[in-house]
């Protein structure tokens, strides 16, 4: 129980030196968060706009790209902040309290937190400004949130081990990583894709990550081709690897 206390307080104290150190002491730190989505949704709007007379669903291009973006920003936005978690809190690893693990539930707790936020904020803003009758389906969201952020995790557990294993990795990773945006169903419906392209779209989790979330806004989306037990297996299995292998790297992440 003491050992569950003391873990306990050392992720809250790391939770508040993260949020210090991501966006600073002042509330404005925090607009930056709402950036990078905005500007996103915004450039796909523009673009989009010019070339079609309405979107792949509803009648809202914000509101399509913002639901595929933020979906996908579930599971990127999460990976990409827990993959350096460990070499951030390097110094702080060397006290005996404060173990790897500590790390990255202090970037998991924040991350998801500040996606659920800006999630809010952008979607609802888009909503109520632009007049957008949306009849929301909760589960759906929330089930996209949870399963997105467990596979980052996941992802993010293993790539702690291997960037300090294998520096090249990272690099390597970093590059592999970058067409996901292009190719998860962010501004395109798989369910448009010809066989046998589609097949292959389709073995892509992130693209039933976004379709799943989609279907919380659209209640018209059938989403043909959605697999959420491929989706949790994924994610689950991938967080089952992570678990094992940042386990037995405990020491070689204290050490290295």
């Amino acid at each position: 129980m003491n050992h569950i206390q003391t873990h306990l307080r050392v992720v809250a104290a790391l939770l508040i030196r993260e949020m210090e150190a991501r966006f600073g002491s002042k509330p404005g730190g925090y607009a930056w968060a709402l950036m990078d989505p905005v500007s996103h949704v915004l450039l796909m709007t523009l673009i989009f706009q010019a070339i079609a007379h309405a979107p792949a669903l509803g009648t809202s291009f914000p509101l399509f790209f913002a639901t595929g973006y933020i979906g996908f920003q579930f599971y990127q936005a999460m990976a990409g902040y827990l993959n350096g978690a460990v070499k951030a809190n390097k110094s702080l690893l060397s006290y005996p309290n404060v173990a790897p693990i500590d790390a990255m539930v202090a970037r998991y707790l924040l991350q998801f937190g500040t996606t659920a936020l800006v999630a809010i904020v952008v979607l609802g803003g888009i909503i109520a400004f632009m007049r957008v009758p949306v009849d929301l389906y909760w589960p759906a969201l929330i089930e996209a949130a949870f399963v997105g952020s467990i596979l980052a995790l996941g992802n993010g557990l293993i790539n702690n081990v291997m960037f300090v294993k294998y520096p090249l990795y990272e690099q390597v990773f970093s590059i592999i990583s970058r067409p996901l945006f292009m190719v998860s169903g962010v501004f395109f419906l798989p369910d448009s894709i010809p066989a046998p392209y589609k097949e292959v779209v389709l073995l892509n989790p992130l693209v039933h990550l976004t379709m799943l979330f989609r279907t919380g806004f659209y209640d018209e989306y059938r989403a043909i081709g959605l697999d959420t037990s491929y989706l949790y297996s994924f994610a689950f299995l991938t967080l089952f690897f992570g678990m094992v292998i940042f386990s037995f790297s405990a020491a070689l992440l204290r050490n290295e």
